[in-house]
């Protein structure tokens, strides 16, 4: 239990210390905390299948952590700045988009996320879906005014698309959960080329609805859609609540997911980007089917 708690503070220290730096090494030595604290975490089980989880999960964290320490570094060495909201050179935003896009698992780099998830238990997959998000996201805003719009906006479409698409056929919660993860991403990034404030709303929207679901699943520790359709005889009550939490991440209007992203699709649509919007709204249809 010691240990445990020592994990997990160092968890929530690592994030914060990204979070409130302004200096990026410092945000890099966060990112690392972080890393190295959930490693155990995802491997307690004991498990070929947990161990196989923290392995992926380690190169690719450790990659997109080289990448931002490379990207820094380019920056630094161009104008000669540590500071994060200094970030100027083309080179060193692509690379960092594209590492902070590796952290999130957004698509092209997403296969990592539905694997790692497959492999470790529910309030694991609690963890990595909604805590290991904050710190790239926090990162993201802090070098919002230098990013590249049109990778962010290619990224976000792919990564809707793809997330939509792939968790069509899939019976085990936790892969389902990873997709629908991957969906959110694609448009936070899309919330990112309108405005910061967008981003933030959609970010904590997600994050409440998906740390719903996950309590919703640990409590009646469902692993499939199976488990999940037998849990009404016992708590019919709490049945109705991830119904309700699923068409929320799904996005239906009266509900809470849906307000994020109408407010980007307006934006989107204000800013004549009317084929991306739509291409956006089509992707959330396979993601409320399942």
């Amino acid at each position: 239990p010691t240990i445990s708690l020592l994990f997990i503070f160092s968890l929530t220290l690592g994030t914060m210390i990204t979070m409130t730096s302004s200096h990026w090494l410092l945000a890099w030595a966060g990112l690392e905390m972080n890393t190295l604290a959930i490693i155990p975490i995802i491997a307690k089980q004991h498990h070929p299948r947990a161990t196989e989880a923290a392995t992926k999960y380690f190169l690719i964290q450790a990659t997109a952590s080289t990448l931002i320490l490379f990207s820094s570094t380019i920056n630094a060495w161009k104008t000669g700045l540590w500071d994060i909201s200094q970030l100027s050179t083309p080179e060193s935003t692509t690379m960092l988009t594209l590492a902070l896009a590796m952290k999130l698992g957004l698509a092209p780099l997403h296969l990592w996320l539905p694997e790692v998830l497959q492999g470790s238990t529910l309030p694991t997959a609690m963890i990595i879906t909604t805590w290991q998000k904050l710190a790239p996201m926090a990162l993201l805003l802090l070098t919002y005014n230098s990013l590249n719009h049109q990778i962010l906006i290619a990224l976000g479409l792919t990564s809707a698309l793809l997330g939509g698409w792939s968790g069509l056929n899939q019976t085990q919660t936790r892969k389902i959960m990873a997709f629908s993860s991957i969906a959110h991403m694609g448009w936070l990034f899309m919330a990112l080329t309108i405005s910061p404030n967008i981003t933030l709303t959609t970010l904590l929207i997600y994050l409440l609805i998906t740390s719903t679901l996950f309590v919703t699943l640990i409590t009646t520790s469902s692993k499939t859609l199976l488990d999940l359709g037998t849990t009404l005889h016992h708590t019919p009550s709490l049945l109705i609540i991830s119904m309700l939490t699923l068409m929320s991440l799904g996005g239906l209007p009266p509900l809470t997911g849906f307000m994020p992203k109408w407010f980007i699709l307006s934006a989107l649509i204000t800013d004549n980007k009317t084929l991306i919007s739509t291409i956006m709204a089509l992707s959330t249809l396979p993601s409320l089917f399942f």
